[in-house]
């Protein structure tokens, strides 16, 4: 079957799919199925303008990076600090600094009106935090989103994590016009072209399931260094999928997602992610606890350790997002379970 025009798909997406497809194929939009099913990944075909350099034209804080991961059980924090709160970010970046090896600073769960990338990441790195800033293309179109880069490079960016974003019919600001003049496949492209290291998400257990390993190699082809594996159910799938895209001839690094709950309001926020997959009663033993901190923290743990031993998994990122008005709670907890896992 042929690519589906980009119109068909509400984010116009090129390289799709995105990882915000339902269980039963429905697109995140929840109004029809997703144009992508059934159909044959994109091939990357390049972007206008946009040549990815060699492998050592890179910036200084790219390789450290890149060097940090090949070292391998690298910890990432996905960073809870509460959006357009200076005070929020700062607190938090203070409690994780020392614990975790670096920030993956993306968009606050479901709020739509945030700091740029370039300024978010700026104010991290004054704490003294490694930051891997999350960018999307849900906001901005190509010449926004090569500002970005450029910033980024300006303020000493460690990493820049490429997603095409959720839709604004999701989250604080429905009446927001979506831009997605690209997605994450192209964005890959242009932080790639800008020297930063690289990285963008596989969604392995999200339909259609028999298309993401090509979807991520496409990825790297158009530059992405680093894929962070979504939530998909546990360790064996996403060694399975690690495994199959090294015999593919992936040379990219991957990071696991690991559930990160440590209260019934971070329990109900992870599970309302369009594409999740956990693993069986995992959120339930944890919001069900008698101490939903100690539960998680111990959960956390278990399940990184379990992902620290698949072979070409460099690292786990603490992925979730923290009940709102408790990110300071939040990230004292991370820092805990980042620790212990040292």
């Amino acid at each position: 079957m042929s690519v589906p025009v980009a119109a068909h798909c509400p984010k116009t997406m090129e390289y799709g799919p995105c990882a915000g497809v339902a269980a039963d194929g429905t697109c995140e939009l929840g109004t029809h199925p997703c144009t992508f099913l059934g159909a044959t990944i994109r091939a990357w075909e390049g972007i206008d303008g946009v040549t990815v350099p060699a492998p050592g034209e890179r910036t200084d804080a790219a390789l450290a990076t890149r060097a940090l991961l090949e070292r391998g059980n690298v910890i990432v924090g996905d960073f809870p600090g509460r959006a357009l709160d200076e005070r929020s970010l700062a607190q938090c970046a203070r409690i994780l600094l020392g614990s975790v090896d670096i920030v993956l600073a993306g968009d606050a769960t479901d709020a739509r009106v945030q700091f740029p990338p370039s300024l978010r990441t700026a104010m991290l790195k004054a704490e003294g935090l490694r930051v891997w800033a999350g960018t999307n293309a849900r906001d901005r179109n190509r010449v926004a989103i090569e500002a970005e880069y450029a910033g980024l490079r300006a303020v000493g960016v460690d990493g820049v994590h490429c997603v095409t974003g959720d839709h604004t019919t999701t989250g604080h600001r429905p009446d927001a016009k979506p831009v997605f003049d690209l997605d994450a496949t192209e964005m890959a492209s242009l932080a790639r072209a800008a020297g930063h290291l690289t990285s963008v998400a596989a969604a392995p257990s999200v339909p259609p399931r028999e298309n993401r390993l090509d979807l991520v190699l496409q990825k790297e082809r158009a530059g992405a260094d680093v894929c962070f594996v979504d939530h998909s159910g546990g360790a064996d799938v996403v060694a399975d999928f690690v495994g199959r895209a090294r015999d593919a001839g992936a040379q990219m690094m991957f990071v696991a997602c690991v559930p990160a709950v440590f209260d019934r309001g971070s329990a109900e926020l992870l599970a309302s992610f369009p594409g999740i997959s956990l693993p069986e009663g995992y959120l339930a033993s944890i919001a069900d606890a008698a101490d939903p901190r100690a539960a998680g923290i111990a959960a956390t743990v278990a399940l990184a350790e379990q992902m620290l031993q698949i072979e070409g998994v460099q690292g786990v990122d603490l992925s979730g997002g923290p009940t709102p008005g408790r990110e300071a709670e939040f990230a004292e907890a991370m820092a805990e379970a980042a620790s212990l896992l040292r």
